[in-house]
């Protein structure tokens, strides 16, 4: 790879959910000392940076998106000292760290928030958030009809009679971002950070700040026909670009004016400062808008996540990606999971529904081949760290960990579970702790004689995922990921350029980037011969008979 493009281009980054990767002080959550312990793994498995979840001072009522202080760290994961400390360690190790941003909503217990409740109706200190009289008989009804992502409506009353507005859980009110104190108090914030070392930011909801000053009610929606069965392509987004008409507060055309003040801000500091957007965009053309040359360095791309396992679907998406992003000289991000979603080895291994609304449930479906899942994820780490662009990695993917799906409706903590009336398990079920070593919980994850069980159970089949147990096993998923992210780091034609499809099966995808590499991955039900070769590289299964066999992916020397 190139030494002198910007790091962020081709980097392979480390989703850390900080409350399940690591307990420092044996609370049963992780924490940054934990963090700190894990980073010669991190080293060793060969990421670029890593991406923490929220660890700012909150009172978790949606586990730390709900910010009470974006200056302090909240006592359940450190201090600002180790904070601090972390990121100056992590540089040590060749690791950039990136923290969460939560810009669209603050926590209730927010001073700001306090202030306005205070100050009542017509107050200056309101004029913050989204405060508005409700409608029909003495205001009783909300002002429209927009629902929480989390279940329910979007609003709740106050007893001076005045609603706020709320597109998550009630704890977490909105943010007036035609504000100009909101707008200068982010900034701030932003170089508060920049000026401790962090080399970038993961904006949460980006899609989501500025809301239409009229507040309209939704428009109608189409129910989406790939909730019942299999769509093209062209029309999943030929129905998505009609349900996203204008909406009146999701991907907003004025939201870009606030990401290039904060570019400036990052283009203050040395050292190729950079933002990630949590961006839920209708189309490509819509996400490319976000990383625009004098906006965001690079969005997440979340149609490959949801993608079905089938070559044309994922051809069609790399292809759409590459050629928009493409267009305004952004680079490609790929990401199989994250703390949002179910875990794609358990998506892979059942029938998938396509669900392409933002910040609605992906919810596959069906009954579980598990073996299946395995197999299909090692393929799919393959193809998706032989793209070009960057990538991330959700901490315990690298351990081929499924989703927990049988957790007991008592310990679940995702307010998705309440606010839904405990129709929707919500997504505890990704964010299970991981498991470092040993052979019974808490498998490692907290020190020995901890005084706490971890936040949420972990399985009693968890030893064999463990770190120790796969390390120095060839046939590991650990192993597989520590071989691809070095031959990413060694090989030329790997990171931030271009590919070529190569002419291949139906159901085979195979692309070729120079120089001298081929990636190419069976996703049909019958093997096929591998292409012409000088070299095998790397393989997520074993090849016999010279044959690509279904659900399998090889790197080769060409």
């Amino acid at each position: 790879m190139s030494g002198t493009a910007p790091w962020w281009r081709s980097a392979v980054i480390y989703q850390v959910y900080i409350r399940s990767f690591a307990d420092g002080n044996g609370d049963g959550v992780g924490d940054i000392a934990g963090i700190r312990s894990r980073l010669p793994y991190l080293e060793s498995l060969g990421v670029d940076a890593i991406w923490i979840n929220p660890w700012y001072e909150s009172p978790m009522a949606d586990h730390g998106y709900d910010v009470a202080d974006y200056r302090a760290i909240d006592p359940l994961f450190g201090t600002l000292a180790e904070a601090e400390q972390l990121i100056e360690e992590a540089h040590e190790h060749g690791i950039r760290v990136i923290p969460d941003i939560v810009p669209n909503h603050t926590s209730d217990r927010h001073a700001w928030f306090q202030a306005a409740l205070a100050a009542g109706p017509g107050s200056a200190e309101r004029e913050r958030y989204v405060f508005r009289p409700g409608r029909g008989p003495n205001g009783a009804e909300p002002p429209n009809d927009w629902v929480s992502c989390f279940g329910g409506p979007a609003w709740t009353r106050l007893p001076d009679g005045e609603w706020y507005l709320h597109l998550f859980a009630p704890q977490q009110p909105d943010l007036n971002w035609e504000h100009p104190e909101v707008r200068a108090e982010f900034e701030s914030i932003l170089r508060f950070w920049f000026g401790r070392g962090v080399d970038g930011f993961r904006i949460d909801v980006a899609h989501g700040l500025v809301k239409d000053p009229e507040l309209p009610d939704l428009p109608p929606r189409e129910e989406p026909a790939g909730v019942l069965g299999p769509l093209s392509r062209r029309e999943n987004t030929d129905q998505r670009v009609r349900q996203h008409l204008d909406h009146p507060h999701w991907d907003r055309d004025e939201v870009h004016d606030i990401y290039r003040a904060w570019r400036k801000v990052a283009d203050e500091f040395p050292g190729d400062r950079s933002f990630v957007a949590e961006a839920w965009a209708d189309t490509p053309e819509r996400l490319a808008a976000y990383v625009r040359r004098d906006g965001l360095h690079t969005a997440f791309n979340f149609d490959f996540l949801m993608a079905s396992w089938d070559a044309k679907d994922l051809r069609a998406v790399i292809d759409d990606s590459l050629s928009m992003l493409g267009a305004v000289g952004a680079p490609a991000t790929w990401v199989l999971s994250n703390h949002d979603v179910m875990r794609h080895p358990s998506r892979y291994g059942r029938r998938t529904v396509r669900r392409w609304v933002a910040n609605e449930p992906y919810r596959p479906e069906g009954p579980l081949d598990l073996e299946r899942g395995r197999r299909r994820a090692r393929a799919a780490a393959l193809l998706m760290l032989a793209l070009p662009g960057g990538a991330y990695i959700y901490q315990g993917e690298e351990l081929g960990l499924p989703e927990v799906e049988d957790l007991p409706e008592a310990v679940l903590q995702d307010p998705i579970w309440e606010r839904s009336g405990h129709t929707d398990r919500g997504r505890d079920g990704c964010r299970v702790p991981l498991p470092w070593s040993g052979r019974t919980a808490p498998y490692g994850f907290s020190p020995a004689g901890a005084s706490a069980a971890p936040w949420l159970p972990q399985p009693a089949n968890w030893a064999e995922f463990s770190v120790q147990a796969q390390t120095g096993d060839d046939t590991s998923m650990l192993e597989l990921y520590r071989a691809a992210l070095r031959l990413r780091r060694e090989l030329l034609a790997l990171g931030d350029s271009t590919l070529t499809w190569l002419k291949a099966p139906d159901g085979v995808l195979a692309f070729g980037r120079a120089p001298g590499f081929a990636c190419v991955v069976n996703l049909s039900a019958e093997a096929h011969p591998l292409p012409e070769h000088t070299s095998l590289l790397l393989s997520s299964r074993p090849v016999e008979g010279g044959l690509l066999a279904p659900d399998h992916a090889v790197w080769l020397a060409v």
